[in-house]
């Protein structure tokens, strides 16, 4: 019988889960907002066809519902091919995205072009429902059922697998905008685009690459969603998106460190909420952490407050 403690260490074990794909989402409005100062509401459903990109990778594999379990070198090839197709083919989405629908948008001031995002989002939505369906579907999953008790609480390699990926990834993202040419060319757009451009930086290309890396890690976060849950569905992007916006603002959008921290935390709010208080809360107490950061504390954990660039 599990005690106090247990579920809540069970409850703390599931929220990192979740904030993983929170982080990796939440990274993807950060990248593009630090740069931009735009929110990318299209995002929310890039995170949903990629989870149909990550199903339809791994039943090329011939792997489909719980049929095919794999161990040591065919799973961790497996795992690999699944998310570099889902990651490239999501990043290159979210260039399309940027190229056709709001690099025309660019110079045009006001909120024109968030709610070209927000049209974009919906015409995702509605490909995907048209062509694919309203049902759910059952998501490929490799891994064996290998679990660990901890204290009396259950830790599963899923989730070990879900944490080391996320590290990985955002681990590399950081060192890519710390340490690279390109990296510190992002930084020095998102501070100051007209005076980076002076100086020779093509803003252009550092803009592309803001989408097409923000777009790979919601295909990574789409890809960890469906092996979590083992299900993807037309509606997941505003549920997930919606917390993984939260998270971006509660971090500090703009902010890379920050969106990591506000997805650890929205992802156990979730999870620890849900089991303390109810499930039908938890969205009460999240939304209202976007409303109260907004209101009194708009530039969130770790971001700062930057002059307007318009």
């Amino acid at each position: 019988m599990m005690n106090e403690y247990t579920v809540l260490l069970q409850q703390v074990i599931n929220g990192l889960s979740l904030g993983a794909m929170y982080s990796l989402l939440a990274l993807g409005f950060t990248l593009v907002y630090g740069i931009l100062e735009l929110i990318n509401f299209a995002h929310f459903n890039v995170f949903m066809v990629a989870s149909f990109i990550g199903m339809w990778a791994l039943e090329a594999l011939g792997i489909s519902g719980q049929s095919v379990i794999l161990t040591g070198l065919p799973l961790v090839g497996a795992l690999v091919f699944a998310f570099i197709v889902t990651m490239t083919l999501a990043g290159v989405l979210g260039v399309v995205i940027e190229r056709l629908a709001l690099r025309p948008m660019r110079g045009v001031r006001g909120t024109a072009a968030m709610i070209t995002t927000i049209g974009v989002g919906y015409i995702l939505f509605n490909i995907i429902l048209l062509a694919v369906g309203a049902d759910s579907k059952n998501y490929p999953n490799p891994m064996p059922n290998v679990d660990w008790d901890l204290g009396g609480a259950t830790l599963r390699l899923r989730e070990v697998l879900i944490w080391t990926i996320a590290v990985v990834l955002m681990v590399g993202l950081h060192l890519f905008v710390t340490r690279t040419r390109l990296g510190k060319a992002m930084r020095a757009t998102a501070q100051d685009a007209e005076a980076a451009r002076m100086m020779g930086i093509d803003v252009d290309r550092v803009i592309v690459t803001a989408f097409f890396l923000g777009s790979a890690l919601a295909g990574a976060a789409a890809l960890i969603f469906g092996l979590y849950y083992n299900y993807t569905s037309f509606i997941i992007g505003y549920s997930a998106g919606l917390r993984a916006f939260t998270a971006a603002v509660l971090g500090g959008i703009g902010s890379v460190a920050g969106a990591m921290l506000g997805g650890v935390i929205i992802g156990l709010i979730e999870s620890l909420g849900g089991q303390l208080l109810a499930v039908r809360w938890t969205d009460v107490i999240i939304f209202s952490i976007l409303v109260l950061v907004l209101v009194f504390a708009p530039s969130g954990l770790l971001g700062r407050a930057a002059p307007n660039k318009s």
